[in-house]
């Protein structure tokens, strides 16, 4: 009120400035950027304002940061792999800019859908990274990745992302967003936790109806 805030922020800014050249004096004399990781001027560990030398340096991404969604399956020990995505098409109907086309699989023999998808499409220059299509995915088949650096010189099939290029283990997922991975993973075990003891309870429900019944006759 009647300024504070103002001068706190401008002293921010003041000490921001007077930590860069406290920064810079540590340096005098030395390469403006040095091999050692942990010894790089104006790097993303230095003090107060600094620049980052992209690309030799990289700020790390949060790991709820979001850019192109990707594919989940689930590997075995067996060596086959199960998608995740069940071709419901939900994450292709609230896509804000419909850059997502979906194709069912179905029994060669009768016709009937498979819930799997045969070819799945994303046009990465088309989508604007909102996280729609996983925020709705009821079956955590689909999320955003962190990978940003997709520049090409084709804007007719190499930002045309299909199914192979979609498709990552749950491993990957795991990597990149070890948090919410975690929390997802405690979700599904309580809820097929739940799903066990409703069966188990049902199971012996029915064994002593069955007993009941016996007794009587």
């Amino acid at each position: 009120m009647y300024g504070t805030g103002i001068l706190r922020g401008m002293g921010v800014t003041i000490k921001h400035l007077i930590d860069s050249f406290v920064d810079d004096l540590s340096f005098l004399g030395q390469r403006y950027y040095s091999d050692d990781a942990l010894n790089v001027r104006q790097g993303t560990k230095g003090r107060g304002v600094f620049t980052v030398q992209y690309p030799e340096e990289k700020l790390p991404v949060p790991e709820r940061f979001r850019f192109i969604p990707f594919l989940l399956y689930d590997e075995h020990e067996d060596g086959s792999r199960t998608d995740r995505c069940t071709s419901c098409g939900i994450c292709a109907k609230v896509c804000p800019p419909q850059c997502i086309w979906i194709e069912r699989s179905s029994d060669p023999d009768t016709g009937r859908p498979i819930p799997e998808p045969t070819r799945f499409f994303i046009d990465i220059d088309i989508c604007m990274n909102c996280g729609y299509c996983a925020e709705y995915c009821p079956f955590d088949a689909i999320k955003m990745d962190h990978d940003y650096e997709l520049a090409s010189y084709d804007r007719t099939e190499a930002h045309i992302f299909d199914k192979d290029r979609l498709d990552k283990p749950v491993e990957y997922y795991a990597s990149i967003c070890p948090t919410d991975y975690a929390s997802e993973e405690q979700a599904r075990a309580e809820e097929e936790a739940k799903k066990a003891a409703r069966k188990a309870a049902a199971a012996e429900k029915k064994r002593i109806a069955a007993e009941k019944k016996a007794s009587l006759s």
